[in-house]
């Protein structure tokens, strides 16, 4: 495995790559290691480019390979996520419908909790269906400020959220 780190405006995303694919990506406050060793990957190189794009506001979409291990189901909710738009939010409740499981609304979170691809497979996209932010292991701030940042982008600078 092959590791890269970036700034973003809300701290230090760690970047994974293994085998030719993008495998993790989280975010920390603040660097993890000053120390570790520097990658010479094309693919990172590209994923990092990508994600510094998505922080400028000139990329809405993601090219590099992904892939994370997960059961059939965690797997179509992470594909269930991708097809959230950039700019745009979904409840749950409206995942689960989707999902043709209106009662999976747990599982559904639960899979959403296991994504390791922070921005990419845009979990922070998905809000109660009172509109407010629930769990998101990044923090509930940096959710908010995802959310914030595509709805400005987007055009829908009149996006409500509440906690």
């Amino acid at each position: 495995m092959i590791t890269a780190q970036m700034h973003t405006p809300v701290g230090t995303a760690v970047l994974v790559e293994s085998e030719g694919y993008i495998v993790e990506i989280s975010i920390k406050d603040e660097a993890v290691d000053s120390m570790l060793p520097s990658h010479n990957s094309p693919l990172l190189n590209s994923a990092v480019r990508e994600l510094q794009e998505y922080f400028d506001g000139k990329r809405t979409t993601f090219t590099f390979p992904v892939k994370q291990p997960g059961t059939p189901f965690q797997q179509s909710v992470w594909q269930h996520l991708m097809e959230t738009g950039f700019g745009e939010t979904c409840s749950y409740a409206k995942l689960s419908a989707q999902m043709n499981n209106p009662l999976a609304i747990r599982a559904i979170a639960a899979a959403n909790g296991k994504n390791k691809l922070w921005v990419v497979v845009p979990c922070h996209r998905i809000i109660g269906s009172d509109g407010s932010l629930t769990g998101y292991a990044g923090g509930l701030w940096r959710k908010q400020w995802l959310l914030k940042h595509e709805a400005m982008l987007a055009g829908k600078a009149q996006l409500q959220l509440t906690f």
